[in-house]
């Protein structure tokens, strides 16, 4: 366990942060030590994963930060359709995409270049271009630190829902998940009607794309429009897409024929709140340490020099601006420390 530890290299914002006590845990063994020491028992706790979804609101965080970094992959059962996959907390979840597509395993292709860990990926139900982590979850193996015993999750017992679940809620700060198990296909449709990948495709000259082919078209048409963390700071979407009534929607598309939109299955419609920051006029704002990303309004960023105050306050500007011209008032996605 180490002490005042600068936290920078553990979020993708770039803030320097200091952690009062850190400690890196590599393996279960290590976890049921730490929760008998004093710090832990005396001390607030933050478990950190890739620091991807954070904002540290504070310079310093006066408690222990538990960073997650156990690695393994391994095949639990096979047949000729399916396959499940078993990936601890601690491996890279881009990497751990590509691994299953260069298998050939579906189900994640279409949550690739997420940056971030496995074990973080329940927690939020990740997901893009019409997909979320629950498509593909099987099971998760979670640490409850008040007892040190492990339990068991299932779908139904993480109760996800759009970038939700159990432990972003009721369970928050109890388990730490230490593997995550997935269900794959061998062969399964290729998920291509979200976002712009048919578009991409079709530029590519790709007609019948295959799994590295759509695979590879994600991570591309990310890279275009979300910033190099390692060059500028972000958390990658900062909001979550608002789903509201069919009423006030179609009321909103009256005034705004041109407003995108996504119908939900139970009757309400998504609305993509990048487009309504920028109708907003915020796409491209920045003043010295902070701004809006100007290829994609979802993104807030870091240019360097700032703290999470400056990111929390022009947050809140920008959803009092969404709210004043739309009706709408955007939910962060991102983790607020």
């Amino acid at each position: 366990m180490k002490t005042n530890v600068n936290l920078q290299p553990y979020n993708s914002f770039g803030f320097n942060t200091v952690a009062k006590y850190f400690v890196e845990i590599n393996d279960i063994q290590e976890l049921e030590v730490l929760i008998t020491t004093d710090v832990f028992k005396q001390e607030k706790h933050l478990v950190l994963s890739g620091g991807n979804n954070v904002l540290f609101q504070n310079d310093v965080f006066d408690g222990l930060v538990i960073f997650i970094n156990t690695k393994g992959i391994e095949i639990l059962t096979e047949d000729e359709n399916e396959i499940i996959v078993r990936a601890q907390a601690g491996e890279d979840w881009p990497d751990f995409v590509k691994f299953t597509v260069c298998k050939g395993w579906h189900g994640l292709e279409n949550l690739a270049h997420i940056p971030g860990k496995v074990g973080a990926a329940p927690v939020q139900n990740i997901g893009a271009y019409g997909i979320e982590l629950k498509d593909s979850f099987l099971q998760c193996e979670a640490f409850e630190l008040e007892t040190g015993k492990t339990k068991v999750f299932g779908k139904e017992g993480c109760r996800f829902g759009y970038r939700e679940s159990i432990f972003k809620n009721e369970l928050k700060g109890q388990f730490i998940i230490t593997s995550v198990d997935f269900l794959l296909k061998k062969n399964a449709p290729l998920h291509l009607d979200y976002g712009n990948i048919k578009a991409y495709l079709e530029q590519n000259g790709i007609e019948k794309p295959t799994l590295l082919q759509l695979h590879d078209a994600i991570c591309a048409i990310r890279d275009a429009k979300l910033p190099d963390v390692k060059q500028i700071g972000s958390a990658g979407s900062f909001f979550k897409n608002p789903v509201i009534e069919k009423a006030q929607f179609e009321a909103l598309q009256k005034e705004f024929p041109n407003i995108p939109h996504y119908d939900e299955p139970n009757g309400k419609v998504k609305v993509p709140a990048g487009w309504l920051i920028e109708q907003a006029g915020w796409k491209g704002w920045r003043n010295e340490h902070v701004g809006v990303y100007d290829k994609q309004a979802l993104v807030l960023v870091h240019y360097g020099g700032g703290n999470g105050h400056d990111i929390v306050e022009l947050a809140r500007k920008i959803q009092d601006s969404v709210e004043a011209k739309f009706g709408i008032r955007i939910s962060p996605e991102v983790n607020f420390v």
